[in-house]
């Protein structure tokens, strides 16, 4: 009987820490760093509606699945592959996806580590008033006097980590619960009283008009599935993180209500930034497609020369530390509880090994920008090869392995056990897993190989 499972890491204390935890988890520098810039990239409004479709349609159909998995096994991503697959008396090399999902976000947090570690510095930065008066070649130089130095990123990385892992190691109720009720409204309050700020700017109407018209010729078919891409990427999905905040899910709470809230929130946050972050774009006559660095070579001229800059500059970045702060837990927290369920480790052992692990690969990617620049694999260096074979192979391999055993493996039974929906919504989920949401994934992954 799944009732009677219980995770050895106990429960979330309510309905409404499940979605604290789960929306920190999906919230991140995607949302604020990378959703902003792919949308100037692909011509602002049309965009963003694919990515709600998106949403809609393949991420929230595959994160109910993730969480509903993670609630029936109880255990961590390992563990509860090897639960759900004798239960539904399926291949037992499915356990190998829960494996997948522990690496993916061990070393998708390497490098997260690592941005997070700039977006640090820059709070100093934007503190101390480095970018007053500065103009763009000024800005442009310290962001590579900045990454070229490795003992800068090694110092922020080193202190973000050690955040991490404090939380981590307090456990469920002690560490990530009490973090996130400080985070994500701390995180909210940031981004109303930035949207505040971007309200005053003259560019304002321009940027909303930008964000929100609707020009269809400036779609291609690679901006759909650069859409779909990050509509799957930005909920988390894939990496362990769902499933194992799941497994810690109260069995009376809704999945689907979380879920459909957990998006929303999620998606509000994307597009918030973007609110804040276009006017600004167009009050200082800044190019809107200036690709990643958006945030840290373009908006501190901005932050450099409107008034209170010197403010909204110290609460931007600080706003990006805190959506770091809450994916990071997450990402590390399916390590953690294997080590603690299946190695017998303390909860303060397991949260230092996987954190020093952790760390150490974090090296690879601090080395890329400046010691090891000229050393290649494959045509990338070592930071853009751990973010394409994480984010462009093995997440969309986890999304539609996810979407085929919860939708072909499991059993109508369970999976309507966990879902308890009124039977024509369950139906509409059945289709969507079983068919949309691998199919659209799969066209992601034929796109980020060069297939498509």
């Amino acid at each position: 009987m799944t009732d009677t499972r219980k995770s050895p890491q106990g429960e979330w204390s309510s309905h409404f820490a499940f979605i604290l935890a789960a929306t920190g988890s999906a919230v991140g520098l995607g949302n604020i760093w990378k959703f902003p810039y792919i949308t100037g990239e692909n011509g602002g409004g049309a965009f963003v509606l694919v990515y709600l479709l998106c949403v809609v349609l393949i991420g929230a159909p595959i994160m109910i699945a993730e969480t509903l998995m993670g609630r029936r096994g109880r255990h961590n991503p390992i563990t509860t592959m090897e639960t759900l697959t004798a239960e539904a008396h399926a291949d037992p090399h499915w356990h190998y996806l829960g494996w997948m999902g522990i690496s993916a976000g061990i070393l998708i947090l390497s490098y997260y580590s690592v941005i997070a570690g700039w977006a640090s510095g820059y709070v100093l930065k934007a503190f101390t008033g480095s970018f007053f008066g500065a103009d763009a070649p000024a800005i442009k130089q310290q962001f590579a006097d900045f990454i070229g130095s490795p003992i800068q990123l090694a110092f922020w990385h080193t202190a973000f980590m050690l955040a991490t892992m404090w939380i981590v190691k307090q456990g469920i109720h002690n560490g990530l619960e009490k973090a996130l009720r400080w985070l994500m409204p701390s995180l909210f309050v940031l981004l109303i009283l930035l949207v505040g700020y971007a309200m005053t700017t003259p560019g304002y109407f321009q940027g909303l008009h930008f964000l929100f018209n609707l020009d269809f010729s400036k779609l291609t078919g690679g901006s759909v599935l650069t859409a779909m891409g990050q509509a799957f990427f930005s909920l988390g999905l894939g990496m362990g993180a769902v499933m194992v905040y799941g497994a810690y899910l109260p069995k009376k709470v809704s999945i689907t209500e979380t879920v459909v809230i957990v998006s929303l929130a999620d998606t509000v946050v994307a597009l918030l930034a973007g609110i804040i972050i276009f006017p600004i774009v167009f009050s200082n006559g800044l190019p809107v497609n200036s690709g990643p660095g958006l945030i840290f070579e373009t908006l501190p001229i901005a932050f450099g020369s409107m008034t209170g800059g010197w403010l909204f500059g110290i609460m931007f970045f600080v706003m990006l530390v805190l959506a770091a702060l809450s994916s990071s837990v997450a990402l590390i927290e399916p390590a953690v509880a294997w080590l603690v369920e299946a190695r017998g480790f303390s909860r303060e052992k397991a949260a230092l090994w996987a954190g020093l692990l952790t760390w150490l690969l974090g090296f690879a990617s601090i080395f890329s920008f400046n010691s090891w620049a000229g050393f290649k694999l494959f045509g990338h260096n070592l930071f853009e090869l751990l973010d394409y074979v994480t984010a462009n192979l093995m997440l969309p391999i986890g999304g539609f392995a996810i979407a085929i055993f919860a939708g072909w493996m499991m059993t109508a039974d369970h999976s309507e056990a966990e879902l308890d929906l009124p039977k024509p919504q369950y139906q509409i989920w059945q289709l969507l897993i079983k068919y949309l949401a691998p199919a659209g994934v799969f066209f992601v992954f034929l796109h980020v190989v060069g297939v498509l």
